[in-house]
Order: structure tokens, then C-alpha cells, then sequence
């Protein structure tokens, strides 16, 4: 064969047009050869189809105005979002561009609708100008102005994963700990670690320091020290830092990883404690706020609806009544349901 399926992947137009190397990293590295297990095949891996489509639609567009972005690149290599940055603003171009015209076209029906039913050219226009305008520039400002858009869809993933490893660090320690007790490499504890799918977001953590190691040849601290880099939670992180240290500087592991494990679970009580106690608050604010509070409400407005001689304001009080009855306690609900949800999503 004339190139390799290697040669094939690395000569790829996206791949040449967008790599880029960090201030510090060699442009210049030889190729090298990666020994994979017998009977392995390359795998060539591809943009998703949406992406795909993004890319050539918006790709020269994003690269001509792209100056790097290490901050999304960071973001998106710890929300394990498999898009280059380019790649990432393409895609965003293309979603906010089909919002746009999608809005135009919503707007361009409703003021023809309402053309037909003789509604004033000003009215037309109010409408119009809500209708279309103000989408396309909420979703211009969506992706690319606040920080909610396009930097922080990556970084809320990755907070979102940080979240998920510190859920499950205390479990990992311990099976961590429990390795290391029985004289087990620090190499095959992670990948171990990365076959326990129980432990969720911490074992795709340590299935990257396998990749790491085993395909591309990275010896075990260096691995350990680009995962603490790139990893989005910071117990994580520093655990990782931490054993790069303990190894460098001649310490022992077993006795670190047996401190780390007791470390994580005296945090994780402390944690379910401090959660313990704010659901206790919420309960209590819960009977007040929207139990009690608004029985005593209705209770007292029925009594004014009934005792007032004025017909106008005897309805008053009764709308007041509805008001409270339809809309602010089913509100107040739905809040402390929201508030309970979000705290176990977090937790």
C-alpha cells in the first residue's frame, strides 16, 4: 500500500488547517511510531454529520477570523466535547444563522396573516420588529456575546462533569485505596479504575490516563500530570497532583491514597450534613411560605370579599383572591420544587 491508514488520517484537510500548538508545546515533533495491540485496526474517527455540514458551511469563515482561543479549547477538552474550537464555532454559526432566518421567515407569516385581516402598517412593523428582530439579535448575543453562549455551553458541561466526579471520588478513592493495599502498580490501578463504570465520570477520567499510557506512549506521571490539567474538578486535579508529587518526591503511595480516601469521605458526610440541614430549612419555608402564609391569606380576603358593602371592591377582592389561589401558590410550589431538584442535580 502506498500510505498507511496513519498517513491517511494525518494528512486529513481539517486536521492540517486547524492544528495549532500552544506557546511552549514543538511544532517540529518527528512522527513516531505507536505499537498497538495484535490485531488492532486504526480507527478513523469522524465530525458528527451536523457538524460536518457546519464546518463546510462556516469553516473558512471561523478560520479567517479565529486568532485561538485556548479558553474554549480548555473548556471543551474537559467537557470531553470531541470538537476543535474552530470546529465548536462553525457548528454555533450555523445554529445561531438557521435561528435567524427562521426567525424572519416566522415574522414574514405572522405580518402577512395579519396584513389579511387589515391590522395598521404600524402595528405590522411593532410586530415584525418583535417577531424578527429580536430573536436574531438574542441569538447573535446567545452565541457570541454572553458568557452563556458559546464559552459557556463547554464550561457549564465541564462544571456539570466536575460535579459528577466529585459525586463519585469517594467511592474511587476507596477503590483506589483498596489497589494500592494489595502492591498493585499505580499504571493498572487507573485502568482498573477506568473499567468501573459505577464510578461514572471518574473512571472516563482514568480511562483517559489509560489512553494516555498505552496508546500513546506517555510514561505514568506525565499522563497523571496532563489529567490533573485538564480535569474539571479540582478534588480530582488535586488528588492527581498530589500523587505526582508523593512519586517524585521519593514518598510512599500506599499511605497517600489510604489519607485521600478517608479525607474524601470525612468531606462527602460533611456534605451530605450541610444538605441534610438545608433541606430541613426548606421544609420549614415550605410550611410557612406556601402552606400557612397563603391559608391565612385566602381565609382573611374571603372575610373582606364578604364584609365589604362595595360591590366594586367586594370584586376586587375576589380577583385578588383568584390571583393568589391560580397563580401564587402553584408559583411558590413550583419554586421550592425547582430549588430541591436543582440541589440534587448539583449534589
Amino acid at each position: 500500500m502506498a500510505s498507511s491508514a496513519f498517513e491517511k488520517l494525518e494528512t486529513r484537510g481539517t486536521l492540517t488547517k486547524t492544528k495549532r500548538f500552544r506557546p511552549g508545546e514543538e511544532s517540529d515533533k518527528a512522527a513516531h511510531m505507536v505499537k498497538l495491540p495484535k490485531g488492532a485496526k486504526p480507527v478513523n474517527v469522524s465530525l458528527p454529520p451536523k457538524a460536518q455540514v457546519a464546518w463546510r458551511m462556516f469553516g473558512k469563515f471561523v478560520q479567517a477570523r479565529s486568532e485561538g482561543n485556548p479558553e474554549l479549547e480548555d473548556n471543551l477538552l474537559k467537557a470531553h466535547i470531541r470538537l476543535r474550537p474552530e470546529e465548536y464555532l462553525a457548528l454555533a454559526w450555523m445554529n445561531t444563522t438557521f435561528a435567524a432566518v427562521g426567525a424572519v421567515v416566522a415574522a414574514f407569516v405572522a405580518s402577512l396573516f395579519l396584513f389579511i385581516l387589515s391590522i395598521p402598517i404600524t402595528t405590522l412593523l411593532v410586530i415584525f420588529g418583535l417577531v424578527a428582530a429580536l430573536p436574531i439579535f438574542f441569538s447573535y448575543m446567545y452565541a457570541f456575546g454572553l458568557p452563556v453562549g458559546y464559552h459557556g455551553k463547554p464550561a457549564g458541561m465541564a462544571k456539570k462533569r466536575g460535579r459528577k466526579i466529585d459525586k463519585k471520588i469517594s467511592g474511587a478513592m476507596s477503590f483506589v485505596s483498596a489497589m494500592a493495599s494489595a502492591d498493585v502498580p499505580v499504571d493498572v490501578i487507573f485502568k482498573e479504575l477506568s473499567k468501573q463504570t459505577i464510578y461514572g465520570e471518574v473512571a472516563r477520567e482514568a480511562e483517559w490516563i489509560t489512553r494516555d499510557t498505552e496508546l500513546l506512549g506517555l510514561d505514568i506521571l506525565t499522563a497523571l500530570r496532563k489529567a490533573a490539567q485538564r480535569s474539571p474538578s479540582s478534588k480530582f486535579s488535586d488528588f492527581l497532583q498530589g500523587v505526582v508529587t508523593t512519586s517524585t518526591s521519593g514518598g510512599q503511595l500506599k499511605p497517600y491514597f489510604l489519607v485521600k480516601a478517608e479525607q474524601f469521605e470525612k468531606e462527602d458526610r460533611l456534605e451530605m450534613r450541610k444538605k441534610m440541614e438545608t433541606l430541613g430549612m426548606l421544609a420549614e419555608s415550605f410550611v410557612t411560605v406556601v402552606v400557612a402564609f397563603p391559608l391565612f391569606l385566602v381565609v382573611i380576603m374571603a372575610i373582606m370579599a364578604l364584609i365589604t358593602k362595595d360591590p366594586t371592591g367586594s370584586g376586587f377582592v375576589v380577583t385578588l383572591l383568584y390571583v393568589v389561589v391560580g397563580l401564587m401558590i402553584p408559583m411558590s410550589q413550583f419554586g421550592f420544587i425547582f430549588v430541591i431538584w436543582n440541589m440534587e442535580q448539583e449534589g
